[in-house]
C-alpha cells in the first residue's frame, strides 16, 4: 500500500506509469519512450513519457537498472539524477554505455531507471570559523586504508 500519493502525467496513453516490479522494492521502474542505440562509450539523454508533481519536502531520484548495467554496461551518468518537487517537465535520463566493446539498443518501453522517491531536510547552512573536530578529520578519497592487492 502506498504511504505517498504522487501526481503523475504521461506524454500519451501508451506511457506507463512508475510501477515497482517487487514488494518491498525502493525504486518504481521507468521506461524510455523513443528507440535508442548507445554505440561504446556513448551517452544519450532519453525521455520517459511521464512529469510528475511532488510534495514540498520530497525528491526522486533516478537510479541505474542493475539488470542493464550487469548484462550491458549501462548506467545514469549523473546517478543518482535529481527530480525536484517544484520541477513539472518530462523526466528525461542519460544513459551512458560503459562497454568498451559492444553497442546496446533500447526499444521504446523498455525499462531504463528506477525512481526512488524520498524525503528531504531543508537545511540552514551556517558560516562558522571553524568546523569542530571529528574521528575523521579531513581525510578522503581513499584515506580509510584501502591498500593495493
Amino acid at each position: 500500500m502506498a504511504s505517498l500519493d504522487v501526481l503523475v502525467t504521461t506524454t500519451g496513453p501508451d506511457v506507463p506509469l512508475p510501477r515497482y516490479s517487487h514488494p518491498g522494492d525502493a525504486g518504481a521502474d521507468i521506461i524510455t519512450r523513443v528507440d535508442v542505440d548507445l554505440g561504446p562509450g556513448e551517452r544519450a539523454t532519453v525521455p520517459t513519457g511521464l512529469a510528475i508533481a511532488l510534495p514540498d519536502g520530497y525528491a526522486a531520484f533516478v537510479h541505474p537498472r542493475s539488470g542493464l548495467a550487469a548484462r550491458h554496461g549501462i548506467t545514469v551518468v549523473n546517478a543518482p539524477g535529481t527530480v525536484d518537487a517544484g520541477y513539472r517537465g518530462e523526466i528525461q535520463v542519460t544513459l551512458l554505455n560503459t562497454d568498451a566493446t559492444e553497442p546496446v539498443s533500447l526499444k521504446a518501453g523498455d525499462r531504463i531507471a528506477q525512481l526512488v522517491i524520498q524525503r528531504v531536510e531543508k537545511a540552514a547552512f551556517v558560516q562558522v570559523e571553524k568546523l569542530p573536530g571529528s574521528h575523521r578529520g579531513e581525510g578522503g578519497f581513499g584515506s580509510t586504508g584501502v591498500r593495493d592487492v
